[in-house]
């Protein structure tokens, strides 16, 4: 069955870029970490991070003066931080969020090598940088995760009850579904989303391309349906897999969504709402999730995804081996983020351009 397994893990093959898009310098002045080519910004620090699998792995930490929240954004396949960089300064600066992105292994200027394990304990090592470096607590997170990086967001969000909220774009069902309309999740699957997403208690919004030729919207829709805590989905008209941000909606409707999660009551450390004993069921729509025609019944909670402490060791499904090259990408590449920076999306009610 190992050879299934890894047969089925070559095919969902992780693609970071090569070259890096980027180097780690230290100033020899301040001895803080820099990324080359960029200038040096006050607002933005550079991190490396161990994780508990034994890789390094590089982040960065872009500070808004006016934040009350941090978004988590963990990346799709086929990129690094380097051509990440400008479009987080953008992310943060239009949402007045605080914003820590990073490289999953063997990505960027992180050491290892990519897999499904190891992005989980990337993203534990992010989160727990977050909450020992810059005080973040799980009421003023905000987890993002782009396409491949809905994996280890969801897998940290179902084990963190008290997030702030979820954005998942362009995400996969599993990464066996990417491929096949299989109808049940298989122990050989790897990203298993769909038998996770409805453990994730606070708001999700889902953002989704309707011409996206790499993962079929239905996976968005799906996973939507399966959330306890809905929030309005973006199905962005035409919008293809590696280039929603270009379209003036995606700005809008993420912004709308941050301000609108900002100003709910926080929960309890029982998990309900601290402005009444009955939590909310969504944000903008009261209907419950309609019943996955994949999966009759979801087993107890504390059999599947216990939400332990984010320094716990987490048990493995499976260690798949070296993934090998496949000739399909769950992401399509990305020549270079740069060159959307030359895309304008013009913004309402701020009279400026936005770049990303």
């Amino acid at each position: 069955m190992g050879g299934v397994t890894s047969s089925v893990a070559a095919k969902f093959a992780f693609f970071p870029p090569s070259p890096p898009s980027y180097k780690v310098v230290m100033d020899e002045v301040t001895g803080l970490l820099l990324l080359a080519p960029f200038p040096h910004r006050e607002n933005v620090e550079i991190h490396k991070l161990q994780t508990r699998r034994g890789t390094e792995i590089m982040a960065m930490y872009v500070r808004h003066p006016m934040a009350t929240s941090t978004l988590l954004y963990s990346h799709g396949n086929a990129t690094d931080l380097g051509q990440m960089y400008e479009l987080f300064i953008q992310l943060s600066i239009h949402l007045k969020v605080n914003l820590m992105g990073y490289d999953y292994s063997g990505y960027g200027q992180s050491t290892g090598k990519p897999s499904e394990q190891n992005t989980y304990a990337d993203i534990e090592a992010v989160y727990k940088c977050l909450e020992e470096t810059y005080g973040s607590k799980q009421e003023d997170v905000i987890l993002y995760g782009q396409s491949v990086g809905s994996g280890p967001t969801l897998h940290i969000a179902s084990r963190l009850p008290l997030l702030r909220a979820v954005v998942l774009h362009s995400p996969i069902l599993s990464g066996l579904r990417v491929m096949y309309a299989v109808k049940k999740t298989y122990w050989f699957d790897i990203y298993k989303n769909i038998d996770k997403i409805p453990y994730v208690d606070c708001p999700v919004l889902i953002i989704h391309g309707t011409s996206d030729e790499v993962v079929d919207c239905c996976h968005g829709k799906q996973l939507w349906e399966l959330c306890k805590d809905k929030y309005e989905p973006l199905w962005v008209e035409g919008g293809n897999h590696c280039d929603l941000e270009q379209y003036p909606e995606y700005m809008r409707h993420l912004k709308k969504f941050i301000t609108t999660v900002e100003r709910l009551p926080c929960r309890s450390s029982s998990g309900v709402r601290e402005d009444g004993p009955t939590r909310r069921k969504s944000v903008e729509r009261r209907e419950k999730p309609r019943q996955s025609t994949e999966r009759k019944q979801l087993p107890p909670k504390s059999q599947q995804w216990k939400k332990s402490s984010i320094s716990s060791k987490l048990r493995i499904s499976f260690d798949h081996q070296h993934l090998d090259r496949s000739r399909r990408s769950l992401d399509c590449h990305d020549k270079t983020r740069k060159s959307n920076i030359d895309t304008h999306i013009r913004l309402r009610g701020e009279g400026r351009v936005w770049t990303g």
